[in-house]
């Protein structure tokens, strides 16, 4: 097998959020009857459930009305359009954010996490990443030809943070470490970052010259009245930061393909010449809606989260109603990862008969790190009576395989 053959079969998108329409496995073999229900797909939210901002599509139609200079702005994203953005996200992190240097506009946070990984990674650099975490932080290094150094997240049994093994970070960084990569939410656990935690990373990075990639996408929807620190906002945050986010969870703009990250001068500086070269820019009509990020009506962003919570609780009452099945309160964004018992399948083949004969598509825990083989994700931005009602089939079915 050639290099680039094999580089390719590394990254595999089987299994990952969004693939399971493309699944080929044949009938598995099912004990009891077929569980019979509406569809649901816990690998994304639905738009359909949660709308987008309101005012979203008669944003897009004024950005297409203003024609040629919005189709083809600069590679950096429209600079009023920045100018606002800047000003908004430098309220809501407490960070000073320059539009001119500072921010950059990319097709979805999964465009921001690609230009921000190829500026940063070259072959054979040692990049840390958290266990559990975000299943394209380790594809992406695989790809970009880094040397993985995982840091394990105790998120189970961890109390008021997010279990993060900061002696293992220190260590990492003592190896080499040039890069730590992290959400915050965590995605898949919820879980989120403590001030303590935050400023000790920080303090790690400045003191062995390391650079921070740190994903907030979630960091608006926060549940319980948490205490959320954004990082960027720290004295002990390093000059080599990038943050990247987006309005595409929380505010329902998936559609739209809208991310932003801001943060070095250089590296922001690097990744439009590497967006120069892949998407040019975010899609310019698109661009209008940026407009609206927190912009939203008066209350909607509160009731969003009222919203998700509500489904947050209930789920979670659900499955821990059921011995053996273990799932910690989520803290920000929308994602349950949930730990089963024992079954007499592993979670790659209950993952294919859930859905094959409950209906119901949920990511498998591996995706987000290899020993997380009795685990599942799903992402609970749903109708919550069908989301409820597709987990009760999802324990059902999980009873007639459990050991």
């Amino acid at each position: 097998m050639d290099l680039i053959e094999e580089k390719f079969k590394r990254l595999g998108v089987d299994n990952a959020p969004g693939q399971e329409i493309n699944d080929k496995t044949g009938a598995l073999e099912l004990r009891g009857e077929p569980l019979e229900g509406a569809a649901v797909d816990f690998s994304h939210g639905d738009v359909d459930a949660h709308p987008p901002i309101p005012g979203s599509l008669e944003c897009f139609d004024k950005g297409f009305a203003i024609g040629g200079h919005r189709a083809y702005t600069e590679y950096r994203g429209d600079l009023k359009l920045r100018e606002g953005v800047a000003a908004r996200l430098s309220a809501f992190t407490g960070c000073q954010i320059d539009p001119a240097k500072n921010l950059i506009f990319t097709p979805g946070t999964q465009g921001a996490l690609f230009l921000a990984m190829g500026s940063l990674v070259a072959r054979g650099d040692k990049v840390a990443i958290v266990e559990p975490d975000y299943f394209a932080n380790r594809k992406l290094v695989e790809f970009f030809e880094g040397e993985l150094v995982p840091v394990r997240m105790h998120y189970e049994t961890a109390e008021n943070c997010a279990g993060l093994d900061l002696a293992e970070l220190e260590k990492a960084f003592k190896s080499g470490v040039k890069l730590f990569l992290f959400s915050n939410p965590n995605n898949p656990t919820g879980v989120i970052y403590s001030p303590e935690e935050i400023r000790t990373i920080a303090a790690l990075a400045g003191k062995y010259g390391a650079t921070l990639l740190v994903d907030e996408l979630y960091s608006r929807q926060i549940f319980d009245g948490r205490t959320y620190t954004h990082l960027c906002a720290q004295p002990e945050a390093p000059e080599n930061l990038i943050t990247i986010i987006g309005p595409s969870k929380t505010e329902s703009v998936s559609g739209f393909r809208l991310g932003a990250a801001f943060g070095s001068e250089y590296i922001i500086r690097r990744m439009e010449k590497l967006q120069a070269i892949v998407s040019l820019r975010a899609a310019g009509y698109c661009q209008s809606i940026y407009d609206l990020w927190f912009n939203e009506p008066e209350g909607w962003l509160a009731q969003r989260v009222a919203d998700h919570q509500a489904i947050r609780d209930d789920l979670l009452s659900l499955l821990r109603s059921v011995p053996g099945v273990k799932a910690r309160t989520t803290e920000g964004g929308s994602y349950l990862f949930t730990e089963l018992p024992e079954m007499d399948v592993d979670i790659l083949t209950f993952v294919k008969l859930c859905r094959q004969y409950a209906h119901v598509s949920v990511t498998p825990g591996t995706e987000f790190g290899p020993q997380f083989t009795h685990h599942f994700r799903i992402n609970f931005s749903q109708d919550p009576v069908k989301a409820h009602d597709a987990i009760q089939r999802l324990l059902t079915l999980m009873e007639r395989y459990r050991k």
